[in-house]
Order: C-alpha cells, then sequence, then structure tokens
C-alpha cells in the first residue's frame, strides 16, 4: 500500500493516471499519443489495460517532437496508438527507432478515407485559398521546417538579431499566403522596396512603409524575397533577403475523431490491436468497444435530431478542424485559418470572413478550447459578434470530463449559430 501511495504522487507530467484495476492478469502496456487516442483506449481496454498518453498537456500533437524517452516508453509497450500521419507527422520516423519485434500499431485513421471530398455548401465553403493545407510531414521535412529559413536569410546589417523579417514560416504550400513584416530596434526604417523572385525572374515589386505588412500567395515554385530598407531621408540602410520553401500536400483533414460515427469506427481499430496482443482478453474487449459505441451512437443521434430542422447551417471557426463534423451533419464550415495550426491567417483573410459573417449574419465566432482566442476575437469585434468556443480535443482540457461531455458542450455551443 505504501508503494502504492508513493507512485501515485510521483506521476509523471507526460502520462496520464494509471487506468488499470488488476484483477489477476497483468495489464498490457498501451501508449497513446494524444488525448481522444488515449480517451478511445481507455474506453476499449478498461480493466485490462494501462493506457498512457504521451503528449502532456497543452502539448500539440502536430509539432511535438519525441523524446528518447518517449521512445523507450514506445519499446517497452504492447500496443502503440496514433490517429495518422496527417496529424502525428513524427510517427513513422519514432517508429523506425522502437526495438520492439511485437508491438502492435493501431493507426485510428484505417478504414477511413482521410482525403474524402466535403462538396461546398455554398460558395463560400473552404473558399480560401490560403492556409488550408495541413502540414504533413516526412522526417526529411520535418528537419528542414526547423532550420531552413534561417539558413537561407542573407543579413547585411546587423548581427544582434535586432532586425529582420517577422512573420516567416520553415515552410509552405501552394496557395499559401506568407504575410511578412520588416522590424528593426537599431534602424529607423520609413520605406520597404520588397521584390518576389521566382526561378531566377522578377515576378512582384511592392513598396510598402515600415508600419504595413507584406503579402505574398506562394506558387509551387517557391519564391525568393528581397526588401530594401529606406530612411526618412530615402537613403538605403540595409537590406535582407530570405527564401520561401514549398512543400506540397494534399490538404486533408485530420480531425475524424470529432465525427462520432467515424470515432466508432476507430474504436474497432482499437478493439482489433488489443485483441492481437492479448488474446485472452477478446470478450472483455469486445463488451467494452460495444459499450462505448452505443454511448457514441446516442450521442451522434442526439446531434441529428438537434440540427436536422436547422434553417442557419453556417458556422465560423478559427482554426478549420470541424470538416468531417460539418460534413455528417450538413454544415457549412467557414474557417478563418486552415488546417496548419502553424500558418496565421492573414489580413485580407480576416477580412474575407468578415465580410461572409456580416453577409450571412453569423451570430457567433468559434475558437478551440485551449487556444489563442485572438484571430476569433478580432473577427468578433470587427463584426459586433459573440465568440465561444468548441473542443476539438486535440490537447487534454480541465473543461470537460471526457470526450462524450466535450461534444456534448460541442453541441450546446453549436446551437448558437446552427438554429
Amino acid at each position: 500500500l505504501t508503494l502504492v501511495a508513493c507512485a501515485t504522487g510521483e506521476q509523471d507530467n507526460t502520462e496520464v493516471a494509471d487506468t488499470s484495476k488488476t484483477t489477476g492478469d497483468e495489464p498490457i502496456e498501451v501508449m497513446t499519443t494524444f488525448y481522444p487516442m488515449y480517451e478511445f483506449a481507455r474506453e476499449v481496454g478498461g480493466d485490462r489495460a494501462h493506457v498512457q498518453m504521451m503528449l502532456a498537456a497543452g502539448e500539440d500533437a502536430h509539432t511535438f517532437e519525441p523524446s528518447a524517452q518517449d521512445v523507450a516508453k514506445v519499446t517497452e509497450s504492447d500496443v502503440f496508438v496514433y490517429s495518422s500521419e496527417e496529424m502525428e507527422f513524427w510517427v513513422p520516423s519514432m517508429l523506425e527507432s522502437v526495438e520492439n519485434p511485437n508491438l502492435t500499431v493501431a493507426r485510428a485513421a484505417d478504414g477511413i478515407d482521410l482525403h474524402e471530398h466535403h462538396p461546398d455548401h455554398d460558395e463560400h465553403d473552404h473558399a480560401h485559398g490560403e492556409d488550408e493545407h495541413h502540414h504533413d510531414h516526412d522526417e526529411h521535412d520535418h528537419a528542414q521546417s526547423e532550420d531552413e529559413h534561417h539558413e537561407d536569410h542573407d543579413h547585411t546589417q546587423s548581427e544582434n538579431n535586432d532586425a529582420g523579417i517577422i512573420g516567416v514560416q520553415g515552410h509552405y504550400h501552394t496557395g499559401d499566403t506568407a504575410t511578412l513584416k520588416y522590424e528593426s530596434t537599431a534602424i529607423d526604417a520609413q520605406e520597404l522596396h520588397w521584390k518576389v523572385t521566382v526561378n531566377g525572374d522578377v515576378v512582384e515589386e511592392v513598396t510598402t512603409t515600415s508600419d504595413e505588412s507584406f503579402e505574398y500567395t506562394v506558387t509551387e515554385d517557391g519564391a525568393t524575397i528581397d526588401v530594401e530598407v529606406h530612411d526618412a531621408t530615402g537613403e538605403h540602410v540595409a537590406e535582407e533577403k530570405i527564401q520561401l520553401h514549398v512543400d506540397d500536400h494534399e490538404a486533408v483533414d485530420p480531425h475524424t475523431w470529432l465525427d462520432l460515427v467515424y470515432a466508432q469506427e476507430q474504436v474497432d481499430v482499437f478493439k482489433e490491436a488489443f485483441i492481437e496482443a492479448d488474446p485472452a482478453g477478446e470478450d472483455v474487449y469486445e463488451q467494452n468497444a460495444q459499450d462505448f459505441k452505443a454511448q457514441l451512437q446516442a450521442l451522434h443521434e442526439e446531434y441529428e435530431e438537434a440540427l436536422k430542422d436547422a434553417e442557419h447551417r453556417n458556422f465560423v471557426v478559427q482554426h478549420e478542424a470541424f470538416g468531417h463534423f460539418a460534413q455528417r451533419y450538413n454544415l457549412n464550415q467557414i474557417a478563418i485559418g486552415g488546417l496548419s495550426t502553424e500558418v496565421e491567417p492573414s489580413p485580407s483573410r480576416i477580412a474575407e470572413v468578415g465580410r461572409i459573417v456580416e453577409e450571412y449574419d453569423v451570430p457567433v465566432i468559434y475558437y478551440q478550447q485551449g487556444a489563442d482566442s485572438s484571430i476569433a476575437q478580432t473577427v468578433a469585434e470587427e463584426t459586433g459578434t459573440e465568440v465561444a468556443q468548441l473542443f476539438d480535443l486535440e490537447v487534454l482540457s480541465d473543461q470537460a470530463d471526457s470526450y462524450l461531455d466535450a461534444m456534448k458542450q460541442n453541441l450546446e455551443q453549436l446551437k448558437l449559430s446552427i438554429r
């Protein structure tokens, strides 16, 4: 008893509390990536599984980098559970380092077509061509995303990092809008001359003030951006060059766990993986999966009933995470930003959404729970609307008791717009 008390008090911050209550057999060890995967695995495993979560509270699966300790935990597991490479791009690379030939890997998206087209409900659904691609990396892409724009900067001014172009991302996709600005604490910049070069040809030249941003919509060939800095007298006092790298992948919405029907299919994927790792527990896993799927189905039917007769079917979100969900219930998601949480929407996109909000009399702008709400707040203030939160469940939240509780809260929040 003393050992148990000590263990519960020293839980690692990357581990959710032990979910097993050993009833005779030693529980199987299950490592999951982020919250929905943990929740589904816990429901299926019940008392026969010790389920842990790799990401700590507040960590983002999009940008997470597993440590050597994480790899060791997976190596010691019987089952490893993740969503998809579109969500956790780092998983394939990590699994190459895992030394456990008996490890059972459960990919939640198996059996679900992540590339399924969601038809437009009106001309504004996914109407933006910027920021809508998720960063679907492989190992090489990720290595570049950390460093490549730093390597390509040609700093001709201070070496003390007191000046430079801000807003540069590691890499872009075709159609992303690069929103760039020059800032300096050492130079009194008054006028900026921007030049865009693609494959050796100058394709655009723009002059802005030091307070203005420069926007460029990236093509598949990438671009080199040069900026000449002039002071109040017109003298050329500095310049900088950056490279915009393009890494194209098909736009894929990885947020399948927000679809209550897809969630049931994912539960079945986990069930089969648990049975493979622990054949003796088949009856337990079958029953647990059946019980949880019944709860998911009941909530799905509640959604259908609540939303089926709504006349206003548009809802505006800060992060484009609800595509599968919107398709399931014949709703129209209007996203300010894109699938990627790494690239912020440009001012022109924010203005465009503001016009749509006013045109369709949208009463609420939603931001994802646990995230910075400033973009949603900006649109709300400019359009006289309110803000509210929706759970995308990418991170663990203390404002919901469970996945089902979070999805029930989402339904109540959506009723503010879908009416």
